[in-house]
């Protein structure tokens, strides 16, 4: 089976690509085209002469169009994904997030793509009206980015419901591990201790997340694709449990054995009305309807995260990160 992923370079898809390699399939690893023909996190991977890598852009339907044609099933992760610069430039997200899917969608609806599986984010639900938070939670758009991921997946939808398309919508709650960018508050907290910082800066420290390690974000991404049910409908990725942000920074030190002192930067914290306070994943319909469960939990997760960090580099080389 030949399988297309979208945003195939970057963290969550570069680890997808290299796992589906390993599960046999036949991977072509989609990303956005740059003058130095980049690929990311998958530049180094022993696992690239294994795949066909293809460079283009998400936004142009010609380029996903042509990349997709003799693909059984499409992995649908490119999007831009950073939630401050949504504020910036809300957009660029509309052209990626929701064009982008429109291209995929139209391309797979006219080629006869046999699954078509759309990332969505637990974004989409906004603060828990009530936990832990299912599939049936209303969807609250709370910043540029949440809502152009919500229209991604309404339209996803309408494409299953018109069309007949095969569309999966999966929907990870918070991932984390290695590869990861510095702008994501893991890293940041990991960076500022092995760079030797006792004062640790971050923004709001009460929010709650649900984390999942990426290998188990992978295998769920995989576990609902195989699922002979769940077309037309998101399924949750998560892990059932939440953690402050200020709980998150402190286990961290403490794994890395390190005392610390948290400062809150203004310039860090999300506008209030625009700030998700609580996520926390009801993963009952993934753990029924496929084979999932999480490998890690979260020191666990976090341990290996760490020692990763230690030792690629990539805090000396913070322009290596491929968001």
């Amino acid at each position: 089976m030949k399988i297309i992923i979208t945003g195939a370079t970057g963290f969550i898809g570069s680890h997808l690509a290299e796992m589906c390699v390993k599960e046999g399939f036949e991977v072509v690893a989609f990303d956005r085209y740059d003058p130095n023909s980049s690929w990311g996190w998958l530049e180094n991977s022993t696992y690239k002469k294994d795949m066909e890598i293809v460079l283009g852009d998400i936004r142009d339907y010609d380029s996903i169009s042509k990349a997709m044609h003799g693909c059984d099933v499409v992995f649908h992760l490119a999007a831009l994904i950073g939630i401050p610069y949504s504020y910036v430039s809300p957009l660029a997200y509309i052209r990626t997030n929701i064009e982008g899917t429109y291209n995929i969608l139209e391309a797979a609806k006219n080629i006869g793509t046999d699954q078509v599986l759309i990332t969505s984010t637990s974004e989409t639900y906004g603060s828990a009206q009530y936990i832990p938070i299912d599939e049936n939670h209303p969807l609250v758009g709370q910043s540029p980015y949440s809502a152009s991921k919500i229209a991604a997946d309404q339209l996803a939808i309408s494409y299953y419901r018109s069309f007949d398309l095969p569309v999966k919508i999966v929907r990870p709650f918070n991932t984390y591990g290695p590869r990861q960018s510095a702008r994501a508050i893991i890293p940041t907290v990991i960076a500022q201790c092995l760079s030797g910082n006792k004062e640790i800066k971050l923004g709001n420290l009460s929010p709650t997340r649900d984390l999942t390690f990426v290998k188990d974000t992978c295998r769920g991404f995989l576990e609902i694709f195989k699922a002979d049910q769940l077309f037309g409908e998101a399924t949750n990725i998560g892990m059932n449990s939440e953690i402050s942000m200020g709980g998150l920074v402190n286990l961290i030190a403490e794994i890395m054995k390190m005392e610390i002192v948290i400062k809150t930067e203004t310039d860090r914290v999300r506008p209030q009305k625009s700030e998700v306070d609580r996520l926390y994943c009801d993963n009952s319909k993934i753990l029924e309807h496929t084979a999932w469960s999480p490998e890690y939990n979260l020191r666990n997760g976090l341990t290996e995260t760490i020692e990763w960090f230690k030792i690629s580099n990539q805090i000396k080389n913070p322009e290596n990160y491929h968001v």
